[in-house]
């Protein structure tokens, strides 16, 4: 099972996903993708839902037109878990 990452791992967090934030009041990380329209958006989604299921490990995340933002942690441990980093670098890779 998973666990919350330590306080070592999560000062990496800044090199190993520089694109990716901590969210403010919530144990997880954000990023935001702008895409050059919906149909684009929705078919970066699509990608990444695919990668997401096969994982068992699902986003937290919404749409608007040409914007996708992602939110990452892991509810079953309370927090940033490895897990999430693994998803982030899945989900960086599709750009």
């Amino acid at each position: 099972m998973a666990k919350t990452l330590s306080d070592a791992e999560r000062a990496e967090l800044a090199d190993t996903l520089p694109d990716w934030a901590l969210v403010e009041g919530r144990d997880a990380i954000r990023r935001v993708f702008k895409f050059a329209d919906f149909s684009a958006a929705f078919g970066f989604m699509t990608r990444v839902a695919l990668i997401a299921e096969k994982a068992n490990h699902h986003p937290d995340w919404s749409n608007s037109y040409d914007t996708v933002t992602v939110e990452l942690t892991s509810h079953d441990v309370g927090g940033l878990s490895s897990r999430d980093i693994r998803l982030a670098k899945a989900i960086d890779a599709l750009r």
